[in-house]
């Protein structure tokens, strides 16, 4: 995550930064096809062949359609998302995954993020989980652990509190 975007953390350097994509010394607006804009900033369009089956079921050749309320939205889940993440666990670094668009970090075996909403859930939502997810219970209440709905976790340190209740219980359940 940076100021007003995300980017990579490894080569190449590619930024969305303001509605702009910044790539291979190219600033471009994000409009044309998805194709288009990747061809012009040195990028080959396309996902990772054999890596994530789901995804959004957008083609290279779709019109870019951007809502500035909507990139607004995602902008200020995934700033909460980074400061409550920040605070729980400032020894791991959160990352951005991009086949879910979803910002996690994992610590001691299980991942602690937060989700713009997916086919899990058609709203943003914090989660916790571990790798081996424990009995399906009050707490754990998803198929790969726990999830809350943002609506339910208005600040950081709500969702901090949430993540170190899983991790409480991830612990005490792998203990058992």
């Amino acid at each position: 995550m940076i100021p007003g975007g995300f980017a990579t953390t490894k080569e190449p350097d590619i930024r969305v930064q303001d509605l702009r994509l910044i790539a291979g010394g190219h600033t471009l607006s994000l409009a044309g096809s998805y194709a288009d804009l990747a061809r012009t900033a040195g990028i080959t369009p396309g996902a990772p062949v054999d890596l994530y089956p789901q995804g959004s079921d957008i083609a290279t050749e779709d019109t870019i359609e951007v809502d500035p309320q909507s990139a607004g939205r995602i902008s200020d889940v995934l700033a909460l998302g980074l400061q409550a993440l920040g605070h729980f666990a400032p020894h791991e670094t959160a990352v951005l995954w991009p086949e879910h668009f979803d910002l996690s970090v994992t610590w001691d075996e299980v991942n602690f993020g937060i989700s713009l909403g997916d086919a899990f859930a058609d709203e943003p939502y914090a989660y916790v989980g571990p790798w081996t997810p424990p009995q399906s219970d009050a707490f754990w209440n998803a198929p790969f652990g726990a999830a809350r709905p943002l609506s339910g976790l208005s600040d950081a340190p709500a969702l901090e509190a949430f993540y170190a209740e899983g991790r409480r219980l991830a612990h005490q359940a792998r203990s058992a």
